[in-house]
């Protein structure tokens, strides 16, 4: 290649020509267009297409042509193909998953994420995003652990990472103060089939997950009851807990939760600080889905107890309003972090560590990072602490008032009656009873269909779940733009769909 024909490229880039600006610029209002038609002005949370049809839809493209083509016209393409079938997360109808809608705040900083594309790994790649990082996370430290001076952490992809981080630090703090043992550098020990992860029945799957991942299997998770409201039952724990004990396996960690999937249960934090404490057992809060009540004067009691865990997960594209993905992985006690850090010298070199060097690779399992701590902190200073308490505040009222109506309605019954978070789990009773051992499984069927007649009409994006072998529906309303009017819609529609699949 011809070095003086680079310039040709120029236009394909962000920089400061007169060239390149204009290209973006109409990049970026082409794009805002088509997302404006197709999207943000979707009637309704899905178009309700098919699996095959929306194969079939996107097998019409190349993935890469020969010749390049215009971006109008590829933009285009993905409003029609793409967009217009996607969940429309904004609307009230698309209740289904803690899947929230982003904030404008949010949006407007993932544009600046993406077009500075800065690399959280080095400071050299890094340098402002990786000091606005590390305030932020100083202020969540003081936010959930209260002084928080000894406290760090780090932005992760979300729950399922920050689990991991938390059961991994764990596992190689307990060889290292037990047995002595360097797993970093020799691998587990033979008396690692001994040791044992406890959590509620009602935790995330990613617990299991990451025992398997982290080399004990999915067996070392000792699941533990919970009580009518679907929290981890303290009776049962403590049982387990000397049973192990008395058995020679070694329980090294407790995972709580605040905020489980289903019924957005929280865990007594407190009482379980004080097994954690009398068992010496690392205290794991998964706090992904409740940790946003940390904001709310009326609900932040419901997360006493949490200051005492060793490490806190929590997402931010959740009630937070953040786009995916977005969460932070937090630890009491900053030298944990220590059992994790390496160094490469072309990346994070010692020397660096010694000249006071913030490289954030040696706090986390990712390399290459997004600058995702933008977003929270542009949101942050856009709305403010008490119009987020006042969100949040509002969706748990809808959800109070959700469970009411349900239960004041002899069609529907209510599986969670006392909602700690915004999710509320539900069935439809058919109108004509079943006899015997049937009653059940048709009950199952008609639950399904209603489901699967909604997404596919478009109307309504519910979830589902399964408790004690029925088949239910969840209303998860994390949109602050809900109302009571929208959620009785929703159960209108739900009980029209029961009844014509009855009929």
């Amino acid at each position: 290649m011809n070095v003086m024909e680079k310039s040709k490229f120029c236009a394909h880039f962000l920089n400061g020509s007169a060239e390149a600006w204009s290209s973006y610029r109409q990049a970026i209002n082409l794009a805002q267009d088509v997302l404006y038609k197709n999207f943000a002005t979707l009637p309704q949370p899905f178009s309700g297409i098919q699996v095959e049809e929306l194969a079939s839809l996107l097998e019409t493209e190349e993935i890469c042509p020969e010749k390049g083509k215009d971006l109008t016209d590829v933009l285009k393409y993905i409003g029609e193909a793409v967009l217009k079938h996607s969940v429309a997360v904004h609307h009230p109808a698309c209740s289904a998953h803690l899947h929230c809608p982003p904030l404008t705040a949010a949006l407007a900083a993932e544009t600046m994420i993406s077009a500075a594309n800065q690399s959280m790994d080095s400071w050299d790649q890094s340098p402002a995003a990786t000091m606005l990082e590390e305030k932020i996370v100083h202020w969540l430290c003081r936010l959930f652990y209260g002084d928080g001076r000894s406290g760090d952490g780090v932005f992760t992809s979300g729950g399922t990472q920050s689990n991991l981080m938390g059961l991994l630090l764990a596992r190689d703090r307990f060889l290292k103060e037990r047995l002595g043992w360097n797993v970093k550098e020799k691998g587990l020990p033979a008396e690692a089939n001994k040791m044992r992860i406890l959590c509620s029945e009602a935790a995330h799957f990613t617990v299991k997950q990451a025992a398997a991942l982290l080399g004990l299997g999915e067996n070392a998770v000792i699941k533990i009851r919970t009580d009518q409201n679907f929290r981890i039952c303290l009776h049962h724990l403590d049982q387990q807990l000397h049973y192990l004990r008395s058995q020679g396996l070694m329980p090294f960690a407790l995972a709580a939760t605040a905020g489980t999937t289903d019924f957005g249960s929280i865990d007594p934090l407190h009482e379980c600080s004080i097994r954690a404490r009398q068992f010496g057992l690392w205290l794991h809060v998964d706090a992904a889905y409740g940790g946003a009540l940390i904001l709310s004067d009326q609900h932040k009691h419901q997360l006493d107890g949490i200051e005492a865990a060793d490490s806190i997960t929590v997402d931010f594209h959740k009630l937070f309003y953040q786009p995916v993905s977005c969460g932070a992985f937090l630890v009491k006690d900053a030298t944990c972090f220590d059992l994790l850090k390496s160094h490469a010298d072309y990346l994070n070199p010692e020397e660096d560590e010694l000249l006071g060097v913030p490289n954030l690779v040696g706090k986390s399992i990712q390399t290459t990072r997004r600058f995702d701590a933008l977003k929270l902190f542009v949101s942050m200073q856009v709305i403010g602490h008490s119009q987020f308490a006042g969100m949040i505040d509002h969706t748990l009222d809808i959800a109070q008032a959700a469970a009411q109506m349900i239960t004041d309605d002899p069609r529907l019954q209510l599986i969670n009656p006392h909602p700690s978070l915004n999710a509320v789990v539900f069935r439809y009773l058919p109108c004509k009873k079943t006899e015997g051992s049937e009653q059940l499984p048709r009950q199952n069927q008609i639950n399904r269909a209603i489901r699967r007649s909604l997404l596919h009409s478009g109307k309504v994006v519910l979830a589902q779940t399964k408790v004690n072998g029925m088949y239910c529906l969840k209303l998860t309303m994390l949109n602050p733009r809900i109302t009571l009017s929208d959620v009785k819609c929703i159960l209108d529609q739900v009980k029209q769909a029961g009844s014509q699949y009855e009929a």
